[in-house]
């Protein structure tokens, strides 16, 4: 049994890991939203059009239950890279948003052609501000920052690789890239920063890189098999699971997918189990205190309406993380159409979906192990495509 004193310990251990050691105490509480204005989810099915609509939204949660938008930049981003392409640095002040493609006309129809632009936006700004814009590699999409804040890894999908970027203040610049050999959809690292995971999405593989100063290295030999399809990466706060939302060779197909469960903490991680989750996990996100995962599945929201695969609402799934590492799916509740981004508040006490066709943010409470729905839904000027926090 279980000891209430070695218990405590434990709820203390993660509680201290989940503050950030750079987090400023005036530090606006911000998320960021991705807002896509090029590619549109309808009837008939996907379509592209034009650049120039897009922009990231600002949205200040100091009252968690009533996330409200506060500025808008207009800044090229994407659907097409993962729902996981802006973050936030710990002591809240930089936001980092990648440029996955821009379109490109070709008789009367709008192509993605892949982007290699990496935005830095001034959050201690007032109002908040474009700094830069550098170049990473082709199509950057997922980002992680790691924990002291001082460096950013940014998943390159047409480039194949991952690229380092250190984080001084407002300027950010890369340092190194390291070829992994398959597209690379989302990063995450780990709580020492020292390792990070890299979701190699068509591979159906999750590699794994050593992280010394800037320098990076992948061994293939560590890759581990999780599902095909993987947008969704994150890792507890004490280091202990990753988890990876699959969502199989085609979304929104009416086939269960599945979260795969890593055994991250050991000199060679390891699948230890593998959750089934519904039709096309899109992204995941994991609690401050590391209790609970939250899964965006899309359903058959993205697919066209002939279809048979086709459902109206994606839905929001709740998996508890217990100690040890054992993954439970312990609640759901339904979302909007096209489920994207997802989000806990800063607490952990609430969760944020972007709902992309219906241009909604939802907010859900979390209560013990039950995922409840507010009815609150923020009106977003534009397609939420993507969020991030710190």
């Amino acid at each position: 049994m279980r000891s209430p004193f070695a218990s405590a310990i434990r709820a203390a251990a993660l509680l201290l890991l989940a503050i950030p050691p750079a987090l400023a105490a005036d530090a606006p509480a911000f998320i960021l939203v991705g807002l896509d204005g090029k590619t549109f989810f309808e009837a008939e099915g996907g379509r592209n059009g034009p650049n120039g609509q897009d922009a990231v939204g600002i949205l200040d949660v100091s009252d968690e239950a009533r996330p409200r938008l506060v500025h808008t930049l207009p800044l090229d981003n994407s659907v097409y890279g993962p729902p996981t392409n802006l973050r936030i640095t710990p002591d809240g002040r930089v936001g980092l948003v990648a440029s996955s493609v821009l379109m490109r006309r070709d008789g009367t129809a709008w192509y993605a052609h892949a982007d290699d632009r990496l935005h830095v936006i001034d959050l201690a700004a007032t109002p908040p501000r474009l700094v830069e814009t550098v170049v990473v590699g082709l199509q950057p999409s997922g980002i992680a920052i790691n924990p002291a804040g001082d460096l950013a890894l940014v998943a390159n999908r047409e480039g194949r690789s991952v690229t380092a970027l250190t984080i001084r203040g407002t300027t950010v610049r890369p340092t190194a890239t390291v070829d992994i050999g398959d597209e690379a959809a989302a990063v995450a690292f780990a709580p020492d920063g020292k390792r990070a995971f890299v979701a190699k999405n068509k591979a159906a593989k999750i590699g794994v890189l050593t992280i010394d100063g800037a320098t990076l290295r992948y061994d293939r030999s560590l890759d581990l098999p999780v599902g095909p399809g993987t947008y969704g990466l994150a890792v507890t706060p004490d280091g202990t699971v990753a988890l990876t939302a699959n969502t199989g060779p085609e979304p929104s197909d009416g086939h269960a997918d599945t979260v795969s469960v890593i055994r991250a903490d050991r000199a060679r991680p390891v699948v230890v189990d593998h959750l089934g989750i519904g039709d096309t996990p899109e992204a995941l996100a994991i609690a401050p205190d590391g209790r609970h995962a939250a899964v965006s599945v899309v359903r058959g929201a993205s697919a066209p309406q002939a279809s048979p695969a086709y459902t109206p609402t994606g839905l929001v799934a709740l998996i508890a993380i217990d100690p040890g590492g054992t993954v439970r799916r312990v609640s759901e509740a339904e979302a909007g159409a096209v489920t994207q981004g997802i989000l806990f508040s800063p607490s952990g006490a609430y969760v944020y979906v972007g709902n992309y066709v219906d241009r909604t943010l939802g907010v859900y409470r979390v209560s013990d192990d039950t995922l409840v729905d507010t009815g609150h839904r923020v009106s977003l000027p534009g397609q939420p495509a993507s969020l991030g926090g710190r």
